[in-house]
């Protein structure tokens, strides 16, 4: 799954530990997810919607190889 996290996290001058702590997560799980190594669960992907007040699906998309 692709996302556009980092992008956003630039516009909001928020580093991974702000988003972190905003949404209840660690470091490395922000990372993780801006690197595309790991997809979010529902729940951390609704709270990481609500701290850019954008919908889910203008973070996250899925592209076919």
């Amino acid at each position: 799954m692709k996302n556009k996290l980092k992008v956003l996290r630039a516009e909001y001058s928020y580093t991974q530990e702000d988003l972190a702590e905003i949404i209840g997560v660690s470091r490395q799980t922000i990372n993780a997810i801006e690197k595309e190594k790991f997809d979010p669960g529902l729940p951390t992907a609704f709270r990481i919607s609500k701290a850019f007040k954008l919908p889910i699906e203008a973070i996250f998309f899925f592209e076919e190889n």
